[in-house]
């Protein structure tokens, strides 16, 4: 299961993705019957915010995410045109902004950047289910 979007420079364009990743979760949960956590709805969620936040601040719009289902995951994908890779700051709890890279790290499972012949494509792997206890599963990869 996979779908995508364009996103514009709007306002809203960060919410209405949102939005739209809760949506699709909520679709592979009914008609795939997969499980989705409440938790892994919160981070996906997060993931696309940060992501697309972060197209939207840096490179020129549109950028295009996609979501895609896997027997154990979602993966969130945001191509921009901007063909610098961004890389994580070191951690500073002083620093106001510019976490958003260290949050999409934590929260994902797994997390990669590749450059592209224009621009880079960012993809994030958010776990569906939950670890017993109620933390998301991680990879050991």
């Amino acid at each position: 299961m996979r779908t995508g979007y364009a996103v514009g420079g709007d306002d809203g364009c960060i919410a209405d993705a949102r939005h739209r990743a809760a949506a699709f979760l909520d679709q592979a949960a009914h008609d795939h019957h997969l499980p989705v956590s409440a938790h892994a709805r919160y981070l996906t969620q997060l993931v696309v915010s940060e992501l697309v936040t972060n197209a939207r601040k840096y490179a020129p719009v549109p950028a295009l995410m996609e979501l895609r289902i896997t027997a154990s995951t979602v993966e969130v994908v945001v191509w921009d045109s901007d063909p610098s890779i961004p890389a994580p700051r070191a951690t500073d709890p002083r620093r106001i902004g510019g976490h958003g890279l260290e949050i999409v790290k934590a929260a994902a499972e797994r997390f990669e950047i590749q450059k592209e012949q224009a621009g880079k494509r960012i993809t994030a792997r958010v776990a569906l289910t939950d670890a017993p206890g109620g933390a998301p599963h991680r990879s050991t990869n």
